[in-house]
């Protein structure tokens, strides 16, 4: 089983975005029957075995084993992986295009390298998974409380005079054999969490203080 399953096709996206996929999908971490998959979930057998064709049918659930019950042959089957991205190259006439509207303060523009930078390791990850090699990447995921726009802002500065020293120490166009890699680097609030027991914030309770070009 694979650890995330980048899907790039529209008809397999539409596959598993069914609720009742989806729940067959989390079920299956563990290998199941129909009839099994349908205990555990509290649902027909017949239903759920027309959904796991569908899942098997766009390569989201594989045969597992086959075992002999009684008269029949029993098929268990298993999800391919425990997580599931959506791809933006499965909307790939509408996915976003940091290209369009580059813009280093805008929330859209940082949706849109965050949609590219899917679609650009979920194909290198689906290419690594065919031939059974890793892809070789880095991430770093931090937290930062700002005291103030200011403070956020200048921080915002440092961190691309730093980046653009480091990209312009290490950048060697003519190097024989070299690869080329994406650097992104993303800084956006974090939304709060309601408290226990309080309702659901709406979007405009919970939306972020505005700069130019958010």
């Amino acid at each position: 089983m694979l650890d995330v399953l980048v899907i790039e096709e529209s008809a397999a996206a539409e596959a598993s975005l069914d609720p009742i996929r989806s729940e067959i999908l989390a079920s299956l971490a563990e290998p199941g029957s129909a009839a099994m998959v349908a205990s555990r979930l509290g649902l027909p057998r017949q239903k759920v075995n027309y959904h796991l064709k569908e899942l098997e049918r766009h390569g989201l659930v594989e045969l597992a084993e086959e075992r002999r019950k009684g008269n029949v042959n029993e098929r268990i089957y298993q999800a391919v992986a425990a997580s599931y991205v959506i791809s933006p190259a499965a909307l790939a006439a509408v996915s976003p295009d940091p290209a369009r509207a580059p813009d280093q303060l805008s929330a859209r523009w940082l949706v849109a390298l965050g949609a590219r930078l899917v679609q650009e390791v979920g194909g290198l990850v689906t290419g690594a998974a065919r031939v059974g090699r890793r892809v070789a990447t880095y991430g770093l995921d931090s937290e930062v409380r700002f005291a103030s726009a200011a403070d956020r802002a200048a921080f915002t500065e440092e961190l691309t005079q730093a980046v653009a020293a480091l990209v312009s120490r290490y950048h060697d166009e003519s190097a024989p054999g070299g690869r080329r890699h994406r650097v992104v680097v993303g800084i956006h609030q974090i939304p709060d969490a309601p408290a226990p027991g309080a309702p659901d914030r709406t979007p405009h309770e919970s939306a972020p203080e505005q700069e130019p070009g958010t």
